[in-house]
C-alpha cells in the first residue's frame, strides 16, 4: 500500500508552467509541422497532460511564407469562406494565399488540428505566426 505522501498529485491551474517554443518551417511540410504545433498548444507534449486543463504552451512560428506542400497541391489546394450571403462565396487558391497571408494558412491548419471545445480560441491565441524570421519575442527565447 502506497503512503499518501507517494501518491500522483492531480495538477492544478495554479501550477501550470508556460514556456516558449520557437518553431522554423521554413523548408517544412505543412502537414508534417502543424501536428506538432497543435499538440505543443495543447500541452499533451508535458508529463502531467490532463484533457481538463489548457496546460497548453506558446508557439512561435516563423518563415511561414516558406512552408511547402506536397503533390499538386501548390496549384489546386482552395481556401474557402462564406459571408452568408447570396454570392458570398470567396475562393482563395494556396499559391495566391502564400503571397498575400501565409500566416492564415498554418492559422487555419493548426486550427482544423485543435479540439472543437472551449479552450481553442485560448490556444489559437498563444500562436503567433510571422511571414519571416523577424519577430518582437527574442528575449522569451534567451536562456
Amino acid at each position: 500500500m502506497k503512503k499518501l505522501t507517494e501518491q500522483t498529485k492531480p495538477v492544478k491551474e495554479k501550477d501550470i508552467k508556460r514556456d516558449w517554443h520557437l518553431i522554423d518551417v521554413s523548408g517544412k511540410t505543412l502537414g508534417r509541422i502543424v501536428p506538432k504545433i497543435a499538440q505543443i498548444l495543447q500541452g499533451k507534449n508535458k508529463v502531467n497532460y490532463v484533457s481538463y486543463l489548457d496546460m497548453g504552451d506558446y508557439v512561435v512560428v516563423i518563415n511561414a511564407k516558406k512552408i511547402v506542400v506536397t503533390g499538386k497541391k501548390y496549384q489546386s489546394k482552395v481556401y474557402t469562406r462564406y459571408s452568408g450571403y447570396p454570392g458570398g462565396l470567396k475562393v482563395e487558391k494556396f499559391s495566391d494565399l502564400i503571397d498575400k497571408k501565409p500566416e492564415y494558412i498554418i492559422k487555419h491548419a493548426v486550427s482544423g488540428m485543435l479540439p472543437k471545445n472551449k479552450y481553442r480560441d485560448q490556444r489559437l491565441k498563444r500562436l503567433y505566426i510571422f511571414s519571416d524570421e523577424n519577430h518582437p519575442f527574442k528575449d522569451k527565447f534567451v536562456k
